[in-house]
């Protein structure tokens, strides 16, 4: 399954996408998911100081959005304007 393509998502600037970049990204999710279920576990801690973990939370997220940027690679779009 991993070399076929996707019909891309309805979104405009993503392109099909191949079977082994869907995974890869899937599995990324996953990772994501996991760091940010113990965060979740550490918020209720009265010892951890919550604005660091708001930090943590956002900086992960940020980078694993950056991470599935770099494997799909979506494009810029046309705008409205631009067949003027």
């Amino acid at each position: 399954m991993h070399d076929q393509v996707s019909n891309g998502l309805p979104v405009k600037g993503y392109r099909p996408q191949q079977g082994d970049k869907i995974a890869t990204v899937n599995h990324n999710k996953e990772l994501e998911e996991r760091v940010l279920r113990q965060f979740d576990a550490m918020a209720s801690d009265q010892n951890i100081d919550k604005r660091w973990l708001a930090l943590a939370r956002t900086s992960i997220e940020q980078g694993f959005m950056a991470a599935n940027r770099a494997v799909f690679q979506p494009g810029r779009v046309a705008l409205p304007e631009d067949e003027a």
